[in-house]
């Protein structure tokens, strides 16, 4: 419920008096052979924007409805990562299943797996296999490693390849260990790269009337994420070191500890840095040759922030953050999930929304804002094999 006990609007709402309009993918039919997170994002914003998404579980379901915490015997992550979607139970490794699967595959726009590369063929499900029977399929393969190189065989998992791209390598304090960002990163930026690649995808169909293979990986996608970091190896030779929370381009650009609780602030260009220096009333940094320019900034990142720190420990987050925005200053506080999923500017963007579902709980909205075709939160969560039959009958399928 938005603030006060009123219903919350779905995202964006049309104004009064337009004509109602309908879902960007309204037209689109999903098969969602995939399971825990990368596919199911994938196919949760595909969900959202307005398509039709089958998912297909085995005999006691997606892995991810066993992850804790649970409301009514329901996992509030399965819930989260799987709304809008239709859930129907097939045993993939019997004929009548995969029967069933590839009846699906002839009648969607796209197929989506994340099954360890060759599983999906031996089964009878791979790109060739459906692609024959609908060549305008638009298939999806996320994986660990790709479907193409020397390690495409193996299984992969969001900490792998962390690990492998670089990523651990330079997340951490300087002269600490390797740290895993706390968020599966790779896993929800593989999610976002395949629902990228099946739009492009669905947007050259209309010219060749033919679908395609979209071949999405975690390592891949850690990779490229790696724009500074690449282009200090690329243009010196030399491994990114870890800088904890320092910023490889800019400095000062890290959280402070005030008084009262902690701040970040970013500080990209001359023009801040001079305003900076004047709201800290540290004017003398400006004329230390130390802190001239960007580059001996960043040569001297520590002895900065311990000046800054010293200053900012001696008054309350809230009035150095008033002083900052006054002078235009990019700053904010450093808020814990239950102060930002709880803080005016989220909720005014709709990303807390009412889940569909009778115990009242809270679901996460759709960051991506179309004014026409609005993403939508239609339906909770499938229970296990709930549209089974429903699905089974509009195949022509006795249960």
């Amino acid at each position: 419920m938005a603030p006060g006990g009123q219903a919350a609007p779905l995202f964006f709402p049309a104004s009064t008096g337009r004509k109602t309009v309908t879902s960007a993918l309204t037209d689109i039919r999903v098969l969602d052979l995939t399971t825990q997170l990368s596919g199911p994002y994938c196919t949760r914003i595909l969900a959202d924007l307005g398509a039709d998404v089958i998912k297909v579980e085995r005999e006691g379901g997606d892995d991810m409805r066993r992850v804790p915490p649970f409301v009514e015997g329901e996992s509030m992550a399965f819930r989260i990562i799987n709304r809008n979607k239709r859930s129907i139970v097939l045993d993939l490794k019997s004929d009548a299943g995969r029967v069933a699967c590839r009846r699906l595959a002839a009648i969607c726009d796209v197929a989506i797996e994340n099954f360890r590369p060759g599983v999906a063929e031996r089964l009878g499900l791979g790109h060739r296999d459906l692609s024959a029977l609908n060549p305008r399929l638009v298939y999806c393969s996320i994986s660990g490693f790709g479907q193409t190189g020397p390690l495409s065989q193996q299984g992969g998992l969001d900490l792998i390849a962390q690990a492998m791209s670089g990523l651990m390598s330079i997340n951490g304090e300087a002269d600490g260990q390797p740290l895993r960002v706390p968020l599966p990163i790779s896993d929800l930026g593989a999610g976002m790269f395949a629902t990228i690649g099946i739009l492009a995808a669905l947007v050259a169909r209309r010219h060749t009337e033919r679908g395609q293979q979209v071949d999405v990986s975690l390592l891949d996608t850690a990779v490229a994420f790696a724009n500074y970091e690449a282009g200090l190896f690329f243009g010196t030779g030399e491994d990114p070191p870890r800088l904890g929370n320092g910023h490889r381009g800019s400095a000062p650009y890290q959280p402070f500890r005030t008084r009262d609780g902690w701040l970040v602030i970013g500080v990209a260009n001359e023009n801040l840095w001079s305003k900076l220096c004047r709201v800290l009333e540290l004017d003398e940094l400006e004329a230390d040759p130390r802190f001239s320019d960007n580059p001996a900034r960043l040569r001297h990142r520590k002895e900065l922030g311990a000046i800054i720190q010293t200053r900012l420990s001696e008054d309350m987050t809230d009035r150095w953050l008033n002083r900052f925005e006054e002078a235009g200053i990019p700053s904010g506080p450093v808020l814990t999930y239950g102060q930002s999923l709880t803080h005016p500017q989220i909720l005014a963007r709709q990303m807390v929304l009412p889940d569909q579902t009778r115990d009242g709980k809270s679901t996460l909205g759709m960051p991506v804002k179309l004014s026409e075709t609005p993403a939508t939160l239609r339906q909770p969560a499938p229970r296990l094999g709930e549209h089974t039959d429903a699905i089974l009958y509009e195949l022509g399928i006795a249960p």
